[in-house]
């Protein structure tokens, strides 16, 4: 597959996509909220654990597969299209990247994998 295909298909990731955080969004623990947020310049978004744990380890490096993966050495139950849905809304609200030149395949449309 080459990388012009795209990284995000029917609202989720590819499995083979290296998401990473956009350069103006910065992920923080927010003591006065208790909680992680991603930090824009014109919004915060609070984070529950497990999406803090999810974007702490996009670092344009791994691809979404290998992120399931180290979420499942970690949790009972991890769920592939969970994690890739998850990812693909961050996209649309351009928090997150998909890092260039990756072989960005296209995403299957269901299962938990």
């Amino acid at each position: 597959m080459s990388s012009s295909e795209p990284a995000v298909v029917s609202g989720a990731v590819s499995p083979t996509a290296r998401p990473r955080l956009a350069r103006h969004v910065r992920l923080t623990f927010d003591p006065s909220r208790e909680r992680h947020v991603l930090l824009r310049p014109e919004a915060v978004v609070v984070l529950n654990g497990t999406g803090a744990d999810i974007l702490g380890l996009c670092d344009g490096r791994r691809t979404v597969a290998e992120i399931v993966a180290d979420l499942r050495r970690r949790y009972e139950r991890v769920a592939e299209a969970d994690v890739q849905r998850f990812l693909a809304g961050l996209v649309d609200r351009r928090c997150v990247q998909i890092a260039p030149g990756t072989d960005a395949g296209i995403a299957a449309g269901g299962g938990d994998g």
